[in-house]
């Protein structure tokens, strides 16, 4: 289950590249068609569309990357048995509220869907279609937490720290 998991984190990490290339490309056509002197309608929605899909479908593979943030300043410095209830505490607290962020925004994407929602820019185009790509993207996150706590549970760990050093210019 473990090595499907992960594969399912990376798939939805180069579905993330797939709208970043996505998101190059409406940029590019919206510039090219400005410098002819003709206007697509829409284009900057479809570019934030993208952006916002590219943005949470990474959210699972930057968690179990250790790419998110997380305050380790404090939490090192705390004596090891304490630190083990903080790690489990913000597990579960993470876990939580991925999970009622997942249920949301499936909720969110069936009530545009059922009253017809649209853009109210020039695409008119239906806002459950983008809001996809969100509501699919905090499920994995979800799904990510509730497999840290029970890789956690297990004794392993699931979020694989960045070994790079934050630096300052």
């Amino acid at each position: 289950m473990d090595a499907i998991l992960k594969k399912f984190y990376q798939s939805m990490l180069a579905l993330s590249a797939v709208f970043m290339v996505g998101t190059f490309l409406v940029i590019g056509t919206s510039i090219v068609s400005r410098l002819m002197k003709q206007s697509i309608p829409g284009l900057d929605a479809y570019a934030g569309y993208c952006i916002a899909a590219a943005l949470f479908l990474a959210l699972p593979a930057a968690l179990q990357q250790g790419d998110h943030i997380r305050v380790t300043l404090v939490i090192e410095r705390l004596p090891k048995k304490l630190r083990h209830w903080i790690e489990w505490w913000c597990l579960g607290v993470a876990g939580l509220l991925s999970v009622y962020m997942a249920w949301f925004s499936v909720r969110f994407v069936y009530q545009s869907y059922t009253l017809g929602d649209v853009s109210t820019s020039a695409d008119a185009t239906p806002l459950w279609i983008p809001q996809l790509a969100m509501a699919l993207g905090c499920i994995g996150f979800a799904i990510a937490f509730l497999h840290a706590l029970v890789l956690r549970w297990k004794g392993r760990d699931f979020i694989q720290a960045s070994q790079e050093n934050a630096h300052v210019e």
